[in-house]
Formats: C-alpha cells, sequence, structure tokens
C-alpha cells in the first residue's frame, strides 16, 4: 500500500474516532460535489477580481512589489485554509468554522462567527451584482437598459442555480473557475512568448530591465506596499470556501488535503508570476487602476477585442462571487439557526436538499443593495467594500483561533488530531492573528474609507452584542431541548 494510500486511511480513522461533538445543522445534506467541483471550488476561491481588475491599481501604487504582498498574503491564506482542512477532516461540517467555533467557543462565538461571515458576504454581493451590470454595460447591445434590471438578473440566474441543488451550484461554479484559470494560462503563455522574443510592447522592449531601471522592486519604498495588502487580502477571500464545501462531499478525507494543499502553488504561479510578467512587460507606472493590467499589455501588442475577452473574463469572476456567497451563506445560517442564534426560517431545507432561507435572506439584501447604489456617493460604497474586509479578517481569526483551542485539547489527550495537520502549531496560529491584526492597523493608517470602517467596528460590536440578547433566549431553549432530546 502507497504512502498516500495509508495517509488517506489514517485521516479517515481518524475522522471516525476523533469526533465527539454533533452538530444539528450538518443533518439532511446531499453528498453531490465530487472531486473535480471541490478542487475547482478552491481555485476559484483564490482567484477573483482582485487579481483580474484590481492588480492594475495596486501596480500603480506600489510597483513590482505588488507580487511581495500577494506571497506574503498568500502565505497566510494557506496557513487559514490548511488550518481549517485539519478542523474539517476531525469533523467534517456544512457548517464549517461557525460549527467549530461552537465547539470550542461556545454558542456565543459561534454566533459572532457566523454574523461576521454574513456581514463579509452581503456587502460582497452588492458589490458583485453591481459590478456584474457595470461590466456588462461594457457591450453597446445591454447600454440602453437599466443597470438594476441587469443586476436583478444576474442575482435571479444565480439564485436559481442555488435553490436548484447543490450539484448545479458545484457545476456552475467548475465552469467559472475553467474560465478563470483559462485566461490566466494564456495571458502567461503570451507573456512569456513576448519576453522570450523581445517583443516591442507599447514601444518597450520587455526583460528583467524594466524592474531594475524603474526604482526596482520598491520604487516608492515599502510602504506603499505595506498599505496595499489591506486590499490584497480582500483579494483571497472565498479560500475558506472549500471548508464549507467538504460537508457536502464524499470522502472528504481524501478529496480536502488535495484540493488545499494546491493552493499553494496557484497562488505562487497565478498571482505572483502573473504579476512579475506584468512587471516585466512595461513599466510599473504605466497601469492604472482604471483598467485591467491584462487589458493594458494585450491592448498594446494589438490583441483584437482583449478588452471585451478580460471583460467577460471579470463579469465570470463577480458572478462566481456571487454565486459563492448565497452558497456558503445558506450553510452558515442554517447551523445557526438550527441552534436558534439566526433567524428560524433560514434552517429550511428544500426536497433537494438546498436551505433556501438563507440563501433567500442573503439574496433579498444583495436586492437592497442596488437600491442603495443609487443613492449613496462612491465614497459611501467603498466604506461597503470594506465592511466586507472586516468580515473576512474576523473569519480568519475565527478559524485560527479554533484551530489552536482544537490543538491544545488535543495535547491534553481530548481530542485526535487527523494525519492532514497544520504545521508548527501553536506558533503558526500565533503569527497568522499577529498578522491579521497588522492589517486591521493598516486599515486605519491608510486613512480614507478604511478608517473610517476601522471607527465603525464598535458599533458593529454594539449591533452583535444588542442581537445576542435578542436570541440568547432561544439560543438556551435549542440547547435544553438538545440536552434532553
Amino acid at each position: 500500500m502507497s504512502e498516500q494510500s495509508l495517509q488517506e486511511e489514517s485521516a479517515q480513522a481518524d475522522t471516525r474516532t476523533s469526533s465527539g461533538h454533533v452538530d444539528a445543522g450538518d443533518a439532511g445534506y446531499s453528498k453531490s460535489l465530487k472531486s473535480r467541483h471541490v478542487n475547482m471550488i478552491a481555485i476559484g476561491g483564490a482567484i477573483g477580481t482582485g487579481l483580474f481588475l484590481g492588480a492594475g491599481g495596486r501596480l500603480a501604487d506600489a510597483g513590482p512589489s505588488l507580487f511581495v504582498a500577494y506571497a506574503v498574503c498568500g502565505v497566510f491564506a494557506f496557513l487559514v485554509v490548511r488550518a481549517l482542512g485539519e478542523l474539517v477532516l476531525y469533523r467534517p461540517s456544512s457548517g464549517a468554522f461557525v460549527s467549530y467555533a461552537r465547539e470550542f467557543l461556545g454558542e456565543k462565538g459561534a454566533y459572532t462567527a457566523g454574523w461576521m461571515y454574513f456581514l463579509n458576504w452581503v456587502t460582497t454581493g452588492i458589490a458583485d451584482i453591481t459590478a456584474v451590470a457595470t461590466y456588462t454595460h461594457y457591450w453597446g447591445l445591454f447600454s440602453d437598459i437599466p443597470q438594476w434590471v441587469i443586476a436583478l438578473v444576474a442575482l435571479a440566474v444565480v439564485l436559481t442555480v442555488n435553490l436548484i441543488s447543490v450539484k448545479i451550484f458545484g457545476e456552475m461554479e467548475f465552469w467559472f473557475a475553467i474560465i478563470k484559470v483559462s485566461a490566466l494560462l494564456i495571458f502567461m503563455a503570451i507573456a512569456v512568448f513576448l519576453l522570450v522574443t523581445r517583443h516591442p510592447v507599447d514601444g518597450t522592449t520587455p526583460g528583467p530591465s524594466l524592474i531594475t531601471d524603474h526604482g526596482g522592486v520598491f520604487p516608492n519604498g515599502v510602504l506603499p506596499m505595506l498599505l496595499i495588502i489591506q486590499g490584497v487580502v480582500f483579494a483571497y477571500a472565498s479560500v475558506e470556501l472549500v471548508g464549507v464545501a467538504a460537508g457536502e462531499t464524499e470522502n472528504p478525507e481524501k478529496i480536502l488535503p488535495k484540493a488545499i494543499n494546491s493552493i499553494m502553488w496557484r497562488v505562487g504561479l497565478f498571482y505572483v508570476g502573473s504579476v512579475v510578467l506584468l512587471s516585466m512587460l512595461l513599466p510599473w507606472d504605466k497601469y492604472s487602476a482604471g483598467q485591467s493590467p491584462f487589458v493594458t499589455v494585450l491592448s498594446h501588442i494589438g490583441v483584437p477585442a482583449a478588452g471585451a475577452v478580460m471583460n467577460l473574463v471579470v463579469l465570470t469572476a463577480a458572478m462566481s462571487s456571487l454565486n459563492s456567497g448565497l452558497y456558503s451563506t445558506g450553510r452558515i445560517l442554517r447551523s445557526m439557526a438550527m441552534s436558534g442564534s439566526a433567524p428560524k426560517f433560514t434552517g429550511v431545507m428544500s426536497r433537494t436538499q438546498v436551505p433556501y432561507g438563507g440563501i433567500l435572506l442573503t439574496s433579498g439584501i444583495c436586492v437592497l443593495g442596488v437600491g442603495l447604489n443609487y443613492v449613496v456617493p462612491a465614497d459611501a460604497f467603498e466604506i461597503v467594500l470594506n465592511f466586507a474586509a472586516i468580515g473576512i479578517l474576523s473569519t480568519w481569526g475565527m478559524i485560527m483561533i479554533c484551530h489552536l483551542l482544537f490543538w491544545r485539547k488535543t495535547q491534553a489527550g481530548e481530542l485526535s488530531r487527523p494525519s492532514y495537520r497544520l504545521p508548527g502549531s501553536p506558533w503558526t496560529e500565533i503569527v497568522t492573528l499577529g498578522f491579521l491584526l497588522s492589517v486591521f492597523v493598516l486599515m486605519y493608517a491608510d486613512g480614507g474609507a478604511g478608517r473610517t470602517t476601522v471607527l465603525c467596528v464598535p458599533l458593529i460590536a454594539a449591533a452583535l452584542v444588542a442581537g445576542w440578547y435578542g436570541v440568547r433566549g432561544r439560543v438556551a431553549r435549542a440547547k435544553s431541548s438538545k440536552v434532553n432530546g
């Protein structure tokens, strides 16, 4: 028997023997997601509009040092999802980190983790449907259609897919990921060809000299690179989705380690590799926030319809993000509803084993967001996106705290670790938590919308406290009925 087979068998045995906690929210799901779905969900979670669209402005601000920011944040994103992977193999759960927060931090921890994750996705969803409408207007065929109509159509399509079955969701996410990966691979192949043949781009000969002759890796110093880290972290949002998907997968102990381990090299290839190539094709100050850096390069070498093709890819990335948000919040809210910390209707399952209540709640708030986009100024809408960043930081932090508490229980002999583990515990968790805290500080230091958002954290905390006092009676009753039952 091979070493890999022994590890898989050991992980399976560990999963069977170590789990003593039972989450009522895990019952009733179909195990319809296959290995290819989970692998592509892992890829899709790591590649989004942050790379396709956001890299241009960040290159203009920080120069080639953007690849350093992507590499650093990528390492910590991998450590977070690796920690989640170990928890999943300890006890697979569709409630994911909310379920683990309930086990290791109690109901207050689960309540906080769940609603902060919900904050992340509803604000991201508002941005996604608005982005879809904006990108669709790129084509003249749709320019006369009101933005709110396109936004609602996009939401209706993704909502319908999520309500039918998890298998259809997985299939849609699979093809979304295929489009994103294919676009990146084609661009990278073109970039390598340009470098090898020394073909001029906008009259400039590509090569490493474009980095060394224009101020080096840090042309504006280290500070700009540090300040863009908060945006780079947002680019990696959704990597934790693979942990939620594991609850609807057969043999997660076999599929999940492969999917998670592949995230690291994909981050290195697609994010770091793309930025290095972009920096060697044009001077960093040729890029701008108003245009995808890939379109900037392709348009300069005369590739026909480069803007239209990349617009389609960015549109796909936004649809993929919206698809993921509806899927994950539906599962998280159901886990919370079964314990009393979310509205009762969000715990309802359809005949096709879909938690449609939570999906509809998220969709409803996204619809309200379309209206908000018309009445609030651009700066206020940017604050909404910063709220999503706070949701991501809190979610990642909660995952690491849960893993740290899990590790302590294994050291005390109360639980057993699966063979697939987060390396370097407990220092890995502590360093990662320190990094997440530093990102929070950088949001404040950057000023503008980031600082405003940080200053709103006490309001978010107050809302969470008020909400807890509103649901704690229901939580106590649900816990009592579980014990008595």
